[in-house]
């Protein structure tokens, strides 16, 4: 998901009308809960967010992979490339229809992901990305990753992490998250669910990131939600910074390997079933 805005259509460059890009891009409104493809506005927190389903791919190769709650469906369609077969389960009927009309080879239903709508031991991988922090009972959620999944299955889950996302504070700031997470907390919650060899890696601004960082005023992030919720026209350099990031701007990092996971951005977990 990309950041919270409260209320307030996101402005895109050139004083489009909100929305409208998203659309015809995509066939999905922007909204600012499910990160789209095709939109140059909403280009950093996609490539944010692709960048995950990049490189935890080759886990998926010739696997039967469940997304669970898959949003428009790019992260999907993406990992179909390489499984054997992909079922995506999302709860809104919107996504759902437009997922199995723009990507053909995903296998997608609708469903509440405290309840799976799979049998027991049905899948190799269970993929969530910037999911969890939505859920209300998160646990119950983790135990229906470890009921459809196959002994040793991988689950794997990305969430912002607590401790960047929503500083300072034990409540989420984005009214939509239920409960953000920091490193240790993720991993307790997998473990409680029995999962065993559980790794957590964050997220980070490479260096282009950070020079972008640097030009706009230390935060390329908020200087888009400022913008956003002053529903104010963008600048010509941050329009042509945040068009610009590429899924290699990103560092994935293992906790450590250098770098602080505490500082980072995004927790991605893999987690093997019992």
């Amino acid at each position: 998901m990309s950041a919270f805005v409260p209320d307030v259509p996101q402005t895109l460059p050139g004083n489009a009308a909100p929305g409208a890009s998203a659309q015809a891009a995509a066939g999905l409104i922007l909204t600012g809960e499910r990160t789209i493809p095709d939109v140059d506005i909403e280009n950093y927190w996609f490539r944010r967010h692709q960048v995950v389903y990049q490189r935890l791919a080759p886990h998926c190769a010739g696997r039967e992979v469940l997304e669970a709650g898959c949003g428009e469906g790019y992260g999907a369609d993406l990992i179909a490339g390489v499984a054997r077969r992909v079922v995506a389960v999302d709860y809104d009927e919107t996504t759902v229809a437009h997922v199995r009309a723009r990507y053909p080879r995903v296998e997608v239903m609708r469903a509440n992901l405290a309840e799976l709508p799979l049998p027991d031991a049905s899948v190799d991988i269970v993929v969530n990305f910037q999911v969890i922090e939505h859920l209300w009972d998160q646990p119950q959620f983790v135990a229906e990753c470890a009921r459809v999944l196959r002994p040793s299955g991988l689950l794997m889950v990305s969430t912002p992490n607590r401790i960047t996302f929503s500083p300072g504070r034990d409540t989420p700031i984005n009214p939509f998250h239920t409960r953000e997470l920091n490193a240790d907390e993720l991993r307790q919650l997998l473990v409680d669910a029995g999962f065993t060899g559980v790794t957590v890696s964050g997220l980070h601004h490479g260096a282009r990131l950070r020079e972008m960082d640097a030009r706009h005023g230390g935060s390329i992030i908020d200087a888009q939600i400022e913008r956003a919720v002053a529903d104010a026209p963008w600048s010509p350099q941050l329009a042509a910074d945040v068009a610009a990031v590429t899924t290699d701007d990103f560092e994935l990092v293992e906790n450590g390997a250098g770098r602080n996971i505490d500082d980072s951005l995004d927790l991605i977990a893999i987690a093997v079933a019992p």
